[in-house]
């Protein structure tokens, strides 16, 4: 499919409704990609038929998001506290209120960090049963802050690890508003040393926070924060070069006639997912070959994450990502109702979007 014309919903999204929609829409994501994350694509054949996975009612049981969208939610209530601060007339480091955010998602999935780990009061998230559950959570996420030492660019841990860890929780930092997109970047940068050291896991993770960014606040068409995202990457004075590589074969790939790649040739030519650079840049590629003229917003949605997720690679992250990206370009549009109907705790992901909405807006 040639996707070189740019894809928008119909009518541009209100602010309210892009913030709800990249969290329900990487929720979604994230839920349906959790059904085969460690399957491989013969496997999803085996289990759904020829079709593959194709909807979410197909889920044997009740359906559940992974730590992707718990992690994404700490990060949202790192940010609320943030902003709480701040209504109060008082500054507070973003990213130590981000670690001891993750400190405390931490605890949900019962690990206790070193003893000389700061403590902090319960906040509301964590009293949601919900989040308590263990979701195979990454290992670089549970090592790097089961140490107690609050990572940076500078001394980080996990020196080596760039795991999609870092992409798959940073969306909610691409939708602060009244934020130039290079602090964005560099607020996800930042955080994403918190756990994983990495140049391609920092860096990844700051694009994608930039390309959210550039769809919610800026409201530049989807090719066009893509290339933006891609360029911001490139400007890196010690840019990484599989990140690079990455998103320009998304974006070029995405713009070839014929079928879409799909399954083994997608996770060929971009990667497993496993890693920052692959989840970004397989997410994006779905999003990008999927959408275009006639193609309604829950309709791209369909497409875009059923493509994401069935290969033999981290099926619930690029599913996530897509999602995110899908909410943010659409806004609550994007979301199938049908899903919705068998989303896993919808009203306390919208409760956290609508809190988030008021203290950035006053609305």
């Amino acid at each position: 499919m040639n996707n070189a014309a740019p894809t928008r919903a119909s009518s541009p999204a209100s602010f309210p409704s892009r913030v709800q929609g990249t969290l329900m829409g990487g929720a979604l994501g994230d839920s349906f990609g959790y059904l085969v994350e460690f399957d491989s694509l013969e496997q999803i054949n085996a289990k759904y038929g020829p079709s593959l996975l194709f909807d979410l009612s197909q889920s044997p049981d009740p359906v559940h998001f992974s730590d992707d969208t718990q992690m994404t939610l700490y990060t949202l209530d790192g940010l609320l506290d943030v902003l709480e601060w701040a209504k109060d007339g008082v500054g507070a480091d973003l990213n130590a209120c981000q670690w001891l955010a993750y400190l405390r998602w931490l605890k949900t999935q019962g690990v206790q960090a070193a003893g000389h780990a700061p403590e902090q009061a319960p906040r509301w998230i964590d009293t949601q049963s919900v989040l308590h559950h263990q979701r195979h959570p990454g290992n670089a996420c549970l090592t790097g802050l089961s140490t107690g030492e609050m990572g940076t660019t500078a001394r980080p841990v996990n020196p080596d690890s760039k795991g999609c860890g870092t992409v798959m929780r940073s969306a909610p930092y691409g939708l602060l508003p009244n934020i130039d997109a290079e602090t964005v970047y560099k607020m996800s940068s930042n955080a994403a040393s918190l756990t994983h050291g990495h140049p391609s896991a920092r860096q990844s993770s700051g694009a994608f926070s930039w390309l959210i960014h550039q769809l919610v606040i800026a409201g530049l068409p989807l090719r066009a924060a893509a290339e933006s995202a891609r360029d911001r990457a490139a400007a890196e004075r010690s840019a990484d070069v599989d990140l690079l590589a990455r998103l320009e074969a998304a974006l070029t790939l995405s713009t070839h006639d014929g079928d879409p790649l799909s399954g083994d040739s997608l996770t060929e030519a971009l990667g497993l997912g496993w890693v920052a650079e692959e989840a970004l840049a397989v997410a994006l590629y779905c999003v990008l070959v999927t959408g275009g003229q006639g193609v309604s917003p829950v309709q791209h949605f369909l497409a875009a994450v059923r493509l994401a997720v069935n290969h033999s690679g981290d099926s619930d992250s690029t599913g996530a990502i897509a999602g995110n990206i899908l909410g943010a370009l659409h806004g609550e549009a994007a979301l199938p109702p049908s899903w919705l109907a068998l989303s896993e705790a919808p009203h306390l992901i919208h409760h956290l979007g609508a809190e988030f909405i008021k203290l950035t807006t006053g609305e």
